[in-house]
């Protein structure tokens, strides 16, 4: 497994982490056995970045991860969580006592008294904007209560504003073969600013598994039954924002493209991880059997596959199938 600097923080992590939000069994049930399997899996493959926020599971998440790296002392795994949508996402919520209480509630569920990276959970712009955002995270710098701070956002303005910090570590961004904007501003301007880039929704919430076709359903508790259109977020929070016929027959022109020995969703995050100014990818994996497929992207990076040629590819399928249907902003 690749492991690459986290920003200026002087630690790193691996190219391949985990992203955590399925653990909080918010995209159906998930035991917390299996959701341990899954971490054990995963760190056993050399993962050394699990990604988790204080609403998965309403801590569930979180927690699980704290009593799982309890048990492994000296595990080296950094763990980092997000916050800001315990309230409404007004800008007025945003102020220091509140920060304050979610990054002790999130110390808590992790059991950890100084919290590894703690990043702005897709905050409104005029928060990312604001020079009293950073003020308070500096003071929770300041006093230990979180080593280092971050961003994730909906779209590349929100991303080049945070990236213009100077003490943000990473920028945390939807970025796949289906959401290619990313490319053209953000990954240079992280590069250039030694921000760390974590792209998130990297399987555009599964579609780029190649494993589901028009007639596959989902829970009704499963973001992907209930936010297909943003009806209870933003829209590119599912599915990367691509509508659901057009992402299947995407995914399965990409996978046609793919050597027999070359899986869609290894092939996905291997291409990810493989752009210039791209630290870490976080897919989530339910069960040990995804979180082995996710390690094998880490194995493609090594050689044996064709970046270039399924770059190609990914940018003709884009360019002709999907530019157009994504939202300008993404």
């Amino acid at each position: 497994m690749q492991h690459r600097a986290l920003g200026r923080t002087g630690r790193s992590v691996s190219a391949i982490g985990l992203g955590t939000w399925q653990l909080g069994a918010d995209w159906g049930a998930v035991s917390e056995d299996d959701a341990t399997a899954v971490l054990a899996a995963s760190a056993d493959h050399g993962v050394t970045l699990f990604d988790t926020a204080d609403v998965y599971g309403d801590g569930r998440s979180e927690s699980i991860i704290g009593r799982f790296l309890a048990g492994r002392p000296g595990h080296g795994i950094t763990v980092a969580t997000k916050m800001g949508r315990r309230l409404a996402q007004e800008p007025e919520n945003y102020t220091p006592e509140n920060f304050r209480a979610w990054t002790d509630r999130s110390c808590a569920n992790l059991g950890v008294d100084t919290l590894d990276l703690v990043q702005l959970h897709c905050p409104p712009s005029a928060v990312i904007d604001d020079d009293a955002t950073y003020d308070a995270l500096d003071a929770l710098v300041a006093d230990g209560t979180i080593a280092a701070y971050g961003v994730s956002v909906e779209t590349t303005a929100q991303a080049l504003a945070a990236i213009a910090r100077p003490n943000v570590t990473n920028v945390q961004i939807i970025f796949n073969p289906f959401r290619l904007k990313p490319l053209d501003e953000v990954l240079p301007a992280a590069e250039a600013a030694g921000v760390a880039i974590f792209a998130r929704v990297p399987l555009a919430s599964g579609l780029l598994s190649g494993k589901y076709t028009a007639a596959t359903t989902f829970a009704e508790n499963d973001h992907r039954t209930y936010n297909r259109h943003g009806e209870a977020f933003d829209r590119g929070e599912t599915f990367s924002g691509v509508d659901f016929q057009t992402g299947v027959d995407a995914a399965a022109e990409l996978a046609a493209a793919l050597p027999a020995d070359a899986s869609l969703p290894a092939a996905t995050l291997a291409w990810i991880a493989a752009q210039p100014g791209v630290t870490s990818v976080i897919p989530g994996a339910r069960n040990v059997r995804q979180a082995d497929a996710n390690a094998e992207a880490g194995t493609l990076l090594d050689g044996g596959f064709d970046v270039d040629a399924f770059d190609r590819v990914v940018r003709e399928v884009y360019d002709r199938d999907l530019r157009d249907a994504i939202h300008p902003l993404w």
